[in-house]
């Protein structure tokens, strides 16, 4: 992290080239594309975490981040950075059409356990509502599933896998987007908890978290048969946005299914995906 005018220390900058140092720092450890109005964004989302550090202003922030020592607070940066708003059945479309047309096409013509991938779970109302999807379909099929279900969730943030995995939410977070129907099949009390309630084990037990940067390699996860990538793409610039979603595309299946957010649209990447409408919402299929 060198400065413009020469200077390797950022505490000797101006408050706006401080500033742009830190839209460099974010957009290189994450992609997350931050705007030059966007000033007061870092200021509420680190003050809490400066004064913890004991970090006075920006700059000395910058100067810490330089220092390969400081990885723990450079991921800690990063986590506060990144927006983690989310809800059950986040606009209800998706979720149906992955209930209702996908999965059941999905466990006709396949013989193998079917993958889904929900890429930056946040705090894991993505992937635990996927489940209860895949749960509903299962009732529905006279409670037989033909091929099993995984579900790979994956999110930059540490500390929100934590909380993923811990499948505990409280009333606040369960009023949003979630059926009262639905808490009562889903959720189970927690002990000592009464405001509380924990996702039940055999909707836990079909997701499985793990980290991942979206600018990193996918290989690892392996291939899917559906990928969520809802509200994220957004965040990144053009460029990264088209490189994920050609990576996302390698990661798929022939004939797989990508899902964007609802006021996300599919850039040109080249005749990899054809626009499948489901009145109403959209999906993408793979095409190979």
């Amino acid at each position: 992290m060198v400065m413009k005018s020469g200077t390797s220390d950022p505490r000797n900058a101006s408050a706006q080239q401080q500033f742009e140092l830190f839209q460099d720092f974010l957009v290189r450890s994450c992609g997350i594309v931050l705007g030059d109005n966007k000033q007061y964004l870092v200021t509420s989302r680190l003050s809490r975490l400066m004064a913890e550090h004991g970090i006075s202003d920006l700059g000395e922030l910058l100067q810490r981040l330089q220092q390969f020592s400081q990885r723990s607070l450079r991921d800690a940066v990063v986590d506060a950075m990144t927006t983690n708003e989310t809800l059950w059945f986040r606009d209800v479309h998706p979720f149906n059409i992955f209930r209702d047309r996908l999965l059941p096409e999905l466990q006709r013509a396949q013989v193998r356990p079917l993958r889904v991938w929900s890429a930056a779970c946040s705090s894991g109302q993505e992937p635990y509502s996927l489940s209860m999807a895949v749960e509903e379909y299962r009732a529905a099929s006279m409670g037989v599933l033909r091929n099993p279900v995984e579900i790979v969730a994956t999110d930059l943030s540490k500390s929100m896998l934590e909380q993923c995995r811990l499948a505990e939410y409280d009333q606040l977070s369960l009023s949003r987007g979630l059926s009262p129907e639905r808490m009562q099949r889903y959720f189970e009390a927690v002990d000592g908890e009464p405001r509380r309630r924990r996702v039940k084990a055999e909707i836990r037990q079909r997701v499985r978290f793990q980290p991942l940067n979206l600018m990193d390699s996918f290989l690892s996860l392996g291939r899917f048969d559906v990928v969520f990538c809802r509200n994220v793409l957004i965040y990144f610039s053009a460029d990264l946005k088209l490189d994920i979603l050609r990576r996302m595309h390698a990661a798929l299946q022939p004939g797989g299914y990508l899902v964007l957010g609802a006021s996300e649209s599919m850039p040109d990447v080249g005749r990899l995906f054809e626009m499948v409408s489901c009145s109403p919402g959209i999906v993408y299929r793979a095409i190979r």
